[in-house]
């Protein structure tokens, strides 16, 4: 049985720092990320890290560039989300989501709440 985990999320002031983890079992993943969805918006994706043998290459949203980064730690099947400089619109629930290999379905963690409020 494939399952996410979360956890890290809280209440942070503007300018803190928060870091996310995501343990992953049940499955090796070809990709592991990071969405968020704030009150009457859409899911987005926030960070994303596919791997490629040893390697893991990162994207991220622009909004978040130069302030999040995301890395993986495969013999953990664990991925962080490090967030500094956060910012009130970056309040939204945090949900980790894996692909497993050979598999474009996603699986999706029961979401972490990050608020950045003063």
């Amino acid at each position: 049985q494939v399952q996410l985990v979360e956890s890290g999320g809280g209440l942070v002031q503007p300018g803190g720092s928060l870091r996310l983890s995501c343990a992953a079992s049940g499955g090796t993943f070809s990709s592991m990320g990071w969405y968020r969805q704030a009150p009457g918006k859409q899911r987005e994706l926030v960070a994303r890290i596919t791997r490629s043998g040893i390697n893991n290459y990162a994207t991220y949203a622009d909004s978040v560039k130069g302030r999040f980064t995301i890395t993986g730690d495969n013999a953990k099947n664990t991925v962080y989300l490090q967030m500094n400089s956060l910012k009130p619109e970056d309040t939204a629930v945090y949900y980790c989501s894996g692909a497993l290999v050979g598999s474009a379905l996603p699986y999706w963690g029961q979401g972490t709440q990050v608020t950045v409020s003063s």
